[in-house]
């Protein structure tokens, strides 16, 4: 699928782009170009020791911004894929520096449109977030700008054969800032602290997450929001699975922080899918030929009251689960 294909993916040093890279580089040896965008140079020349060049000789690291609408446009040239990672994620960070946020989730967002419609790119996937879905910090206000961004730029591709579709969703299993690396370095103490006992969430690996885009990209048809299928677990159980003996620390909820992550609303429901393994979102508005395919698939009835949510999710892991889980980090 990839093969002879050039891909670019922004914020390609984080925890996905590493995923991403080294995944596509074991799947697709015959990839034409693959270009890591990002801005900070050090995670760059540290990427590179990780991936020889000498034998990914595919590989390219760009410097540059999302921001920067030129630079994209410029390192976009020729690209056949745009995967669109880059974001301001730290919900206290965002919440201090609005404004900071909105410059990278949302103008860069639509720098990432501009440069691929002026570029003619084939596929453009931008990665989101459970905190999109009925946002309550800035955040997850400027993901849910991001998604209609680009949902709607299927509407403004004219005769450009170009699809933009959104990958949503939860937090990714050990992945940088989540809740497993911190219990780790707390089990040191023998003390884990946990925000709230009710707390639940989603659970994601970034080899799934990467399988998910590689999906995307085959599947998509423009306009989706596609969304994983996944299990779902107590925080407290995920604590105790990490650290039996350890005492739990009830801290309080943070400012921005919900007790159940939601990847479907209610409203959202009505124009849902149902796919087996993943969930589409279609868009209000779709191309004939978009409506004729996905008519064969089953549309979740309004009568079904339907909310996607870590707290009513019927696949939850159990404390045996966790731990192979955990065992595997």
């Amino acid at each position: 699928m990839l093969n002879n294909k050039s891909i670019l993916i922004t914020g390609g040093t984080g925890s996905f782009g590493t995923k991403f890279v080294e995944v596509v580089l074991k799947k697709y040896p015959k990839i034409k170009k693959l270009i890591v965008f990002s801005r900070d140079e050090l995670k760059q020349s540290e990427m590179a020791k990780k991936f020889d060049p000498k034998k990914n000789q595919c590989l390219r690291y760009f410097i540059g911004d999302v921001r920067d609408e030129a630079r994209l446009v410029s390192a976009s040239e020729g690209i056949d894929i745009i995967i669109h990672a880059a974001a301001l994620k730290q919900v206290p960070t965002t919440e201090y520096n609005p404004f900071e946020c909105i410059q990278t989730n949302i103008l860069g967002s639509q720098n990432v449109i501009t440069a691929a419609i002026k570029n003619n790119i084939k596929k453009v996937i931008a990665l989101s977030t459970d905190k999109a879905c009925s946002p309550i910090n800035l955040y997850g206000a400027t993901k849910l700008c991001s998604e209609k961004l680009f949902t709607a730029a299927q509407n403004f591709i004219g005769n450009k054969k170009i699809t933009f579709s959104v990958a949503r969703y939860g937090n990714v299993m050990n992945s940088r800032g989540s809740v497993v690396p911190i219990f780790l370095s707390q089990k040191k103490k023998n003390i884990l602290s946990v925000t709230d006992k009710r707390m639940t969430r989603f659970n994601i690996s970034l080899e799934s997450a990467v399988d998910m885009i590689l999906w995307i990209i085959s599947s998509a048809k423009g306009g989706e929001i596609f969304i994983p299928n996944l299990p779902s677990y107590k925080v407290i159980d995920l604590a105790q699975s990490i650290a039996p003996k350890a005492k739990i620390e009830f801290i309080g909820i943070r400012p921005g922080e919900k007790i159940h992550e939601e990847l479907i609303t209610k409203s959202e429901s009505v124009n849902t899918i149902n796919l087996g393994k993943y969930f589409a979102i279609l868009p209000t508005s779709m191309d004939s030929k978009i409506t004729n395919f996905y008519k064969k698939f089953k549309r979740i009835s309004l009568n079904d009251n339907f909310q996607y949510s870590s707290g009513s999710n019927k696949n939850i892991l159990n404390l045996k689960e966790l731990k192979k889980i955990i065992s595997k980090i």
